[in-house]
């Protein structure tokens, strides 16, 4: 008896095992095949910070959750309509998260008594074995024991097979939610291209899977989500940091500009050195430094010589930049400060999402030291914003932090490529020979335009030179000055060229929702997808509520003050204890409320939503 195929529009799954159980691969899979299908989807990875996590326990528990559909998606999803598990642990860390009713796909061989001692199981009782998951659609199925005896024949060690059991697992997955197994075996011929055993293996085993949930009546009901309808173009599935990384490059073609990329590896921003890594064919230089700050000041000296200058790094790095970029301010260089936010403070929660570094990219540099600052919505955001952070920087001269974080770096959604046309380009304002000054004058490297910003002079230019460093300068010459009323000037000068930026960027818009009402959400970074989806329920419901979301943090939009002022009340949620919301009350003086979480884990659309009812009442 064959399974019915029932039609939904909307799917959220969550894969969850060891971390040795290769289920960030197995939901990246899910994943790319539900893109290349033509699903919009949001996702969030989860998994520990160890390297090597302790197999079978509560804290080694690796996660991937999916949500797929033929509509609109804003979030991986509050509730999992679907779990897999490889084992006791990472049944009972997820089973809080499957709605009533749900499906269990269960690896019965890791609910043995070693996996249910390690993932503390008081009763010594498998979940799978008592009546405990009555209220769920249960599918039992020997993983490891069916991979193990679909590969007895292959000459590869135990080891080596038990790696594979995963790919058992997605082709099982690929056949209830009706998805095709082409894009992994194309996956799997390229990636083990030089180990033809190991293809022939991970395809087998995924036509294992497959062909067991064809053949056998685990299941008696499949699921098949329809193509979204979305805008015509050229779409592909993209992470936030390869995201960032593709805007860095397309900053330095459309400004013709070569890109220096200077960082040293940290969790979560070291993929943006791997993929910037790949594209030399576009001038791109990348350069592991042997710490931080060396990073940054690579970054520094390459502006310095009239490259774009990059650096990356989260929290704990970006304080140990602090004065490199007080010093690129006081040379009034362009550099771009990526920090990609993870859980704090000190090293933290290294693979968990927070927002919390936003004071830090603010004021956390000694003395009067204002940068410009930006933020990424979404994981396809983050190619925008990136752009966004390098133009700020090369056409006012200044460092531009880029803030992302570990839910945005590490989740996917589809992205629509622009076109080259659809990228604004940009120039430099070098210094020329022409702006040298005469025989018997010294060259005034800090003459300003009208928006305060001085010409990019480039060493080794003739009649150009002129002195560097961090002690404070005399105004148009840059000599050293230790005069008070000229420190007061340039500290009021810096102030002000950073303010000029509000001239140089959009007003601020009403993301979904009327332009004033009752209640405004007020969001920026990673929190847009719940807020999104929180509000568009809300207004289906028939509720006064609106969002707006700030990428442009630092000078804010010129117009943010009216937009604020539109609505009886102003809802802030954030992954921090309030940085946004004390920025906007101590410069507007509005009575905003605060809705904070600082959970190493995204808000659920629920939450906000609670929120904004409560507020309502």
């Amino acid at each position: 008896m064959s399974a019915t195929l029932e039609k939904t529009n909307e799917i959220t799954i969550l894969f969850a095992g060891d971390s040795g159980d290769g289920i960030q691969l197995t939901g990246t899979q899910f994943t790319d095949t539900n893109a290349l299908f033509g699903n919009d989807l949001s996702t969030f990875p989860n998994f520990p910070a160890e390297i090597r996590a302790p197999l079978g326990t509560l804290a080694g528990v690796s996660g991937f959750q999916v949500h797929f559909g033929s509509i609109e998606i804003f979030t991986p999803g509050d509730e999992c309509d679907a779990l897999v598990v490889m084992n006791a642990a990472a049944l009972k860390a997820n089973i809080k998260t499957l709605k009533k009713g749900g499906i269990i796909i269960a690896n019965t061989d890791g609910f043995d008594a070693k996996n249910l001692r390690l993932a503390k199981v008081e009763s010594g009782v498998s979940a799978l074995d008592d009546d405990s998951l009555n209220d769920y659609n249960v599918y039992k199925i020997e993983v490891t024991k069916l991979t193990k005896e679909c590969l007895k024949d292959s000459g590869l060690g135990n080891k080596d097979i038990d790696r594979t059991k995963n790919m058992f697992v997605l082709g099982y997955v690929l056949w209830m939610f009706d998805r095709t197994l082409e894009p992994t075996l194309k996956y799997l011929s390229e990636k083990f291209k030089k180990k033809p055993e190991i293809i022939d293996a991970n395809s087998k085993v995924l036509k294992a899977g497959y062909n067991f949930g064809d053949t056998t009546e685990t299941a008696t009901t499949r699921f098949s989500v329809g193509k979204a309808k979305m805008p015509k173009g050229t779409y592909r599935n993209i992470m936030g940091n390869q995201a960032a990384a593709m805007g860095l490059v397309a900053a330095t073609q459309r400004s013709g500009l070569d890109l220096f990329y200077g960082s040293y590896p940290i969790t979560p921003a070291s993929d943006i050195l791997h993929e910037l890594a790949k594209h030399k064919n576009f001038g791109v230089k990348t350069f592991q430094a042997e710490d931080e700050i060396a990073a940054v000041a690579s970054a520094i000296g390459a502006s310095f010589g009239g490259a774009l200058g990059i650096t990356a790094s989260s929290g704990p790095g970006i304080a140990l930049k602090g004065e490199a970029i007080g010093l690129a301010l006081m040379l009034e260089l362009p550099l771009v400060i990526v920090n990609v936010q993870r859980g704090g403070p000190s090293t933290g929660l290294p693979t968990k999402t927070e927002q919390a570094d936003l004071l830090q990219a603010v004021y956390g540099r000694n003395g009067e030291a204002p940068v410009a600052i930006v933020a990424a919505a979404t994981p396809a955001d983050c190619f925008k914003m990136a752009f966004e952070a390098c133009r700020l920087a090369v056409e006012h001269m200044t460092p531009v932090f880029f803030l992302s974080d570990g839910y945005l770096a590490n989740g996917a959604e589809p992205w629509r490529f622009p076109n080259s046309d659809e990228l604004p380009a940009f120039k430099a304002n070098f210094a020329t020979s022409n702006d040298a000054p005469g025989e018997n004058e010294n060259y005034r490297p800090y003459v300003r335009d009208e928006n305060l910003v001085r010409k990019w002079a480039i060493p080794g230019t003739l009649g150009l030179e002129h002195r560097v460093g961090g002690i404070e300068k005399e105004d148009g010459t840059g000599n050293i000055s230790y005069d008070p009323d000229n420190h007061q000037h340039m500290v009021d000068t810096r102030a002000k060229k950073i303010a000029n930026i509000s001239n140089n960027i959009p007003l601020q818009d009403i993301e979904l929702g009327e332009e004033k009402g009752k209640v405004l959400i007020l969001g920026w970074g990673s929190t847009f997808g719940a807020i999104k989806a929180a509000t568009k329920e809300l207004i289906a419901e028939g509720h006064s509520v609106s969002h707006a979301q700030i990428r442009y943090l630092f000078p804010f939009p010129k117009n943010i003050e009216a937009v604020l002022r539109s609505f009886d009340t102003v809802l802030v949620p954030e992954m921090n204890m309030g940085q946004l919301d004390m920025m906007i009350r101590s410069k507007f003086l509005i009575p905003t409320i605060a809705l904070n979480k600082v959970k190493g884990i995204p808000f659920s659309k629920n939450e906000i939503k609670d929120k904004v009812l409560e507020i309502l009442k």
